[in-house]
């Protein structure tokens, strides 16, 4: 027993001779153990930064690019692509929504045919590729690069509950414009089009793999 009470009592000491007694004051700063971010490399608004010659923090955009929103005036292109292709424009082909539900089937807009759709295909494979494959794997079942890093929650869009018939390609275009959970939404980086190219080849996987599975 007198053991242990020598024992407590040098914990106690170690405590109190690490963290301090309550109210204590310090000169350094104290040990964190969860810095939780708390100290960031980051330049703060309106602030100078040695980083740069000039000294000057506040930084102007890189040639040709600029925020969504910010086009010149007269302008309306976004790397190439007209600035409304990215959203805020009503309808299915924008939203996803058809008054309070999620629509099904590529919209309208797309003005698809045998060989446009082949070609949309293609293209959603490709954004697929650069945007989805990192967390949802190549495949779609959600073994992408992230998930060996203990990236949580990835879908596996083979599953049912992200088939058409439980979930529709509207609501499909909404994941991709604004998240879902861990995901974050990804409307200020694909235009429309290319949103629902990926719709299409996430579309292609599933039935790929249902035919699979039907052939064995």
């Amino acid at each position: 027993m007198r053991y242990f009470f020598l024992i407590y009592a040098l914990i106690a000491v170690l405590v109190v001779g690490i963290g301090g007694f309550r109210g204590q004051h310090f000169t350094k700063p104290p040990v964190q153990v969860f810095p939780d971010m708390d100290n960031q490399d980051k330049q703060k608004a309106q602030s100078p930064s040695s980083f740069f010659a000039d000294r000057k923090g506040a930084r102007l955009p890189v040639a040709e690019t600029q925020p969504r929103g910010f086009n010149e005036e007269g302008a309306s292109l976004i790397g190439g692509i007209p600035e409304y292709e990215f959203g805020g424009q009503p309808g299915y082909y924008y939203t996803g929504h058809v008054g309070d539900y999620f629509g099904a089937g590529m919209p309208e807009e797309l003005e698809l045919t045998a060989d446009t759709a082949a070609a949309l295909i293609r293209r959603g494979e490709e954004r697929y590729g650069i945007y989805c494959a990192v967390c949802h794997g190549a495949s779609g079942d959600g073994l992408g690069v992230t998930s060996k890093y203990g990236v949580p929650g990835i879908a596996n869009l083979h599953l049912d509950p992200f088939k058409a018939v439980s979930y529709p390609d509207g609501r499909m275009f909404e994941t991709i414009t604004n998240g879902k959970g861990m995901m974050s939404g990804y409307g200020a980086n694909i235009p429309v089009r290319d949103r629902w190219a990926i719709i299409a080849y996430v579309r292609t996987l599933q039935a790929a793999k249902e035919a699979a599975t039907a052939a064995k």
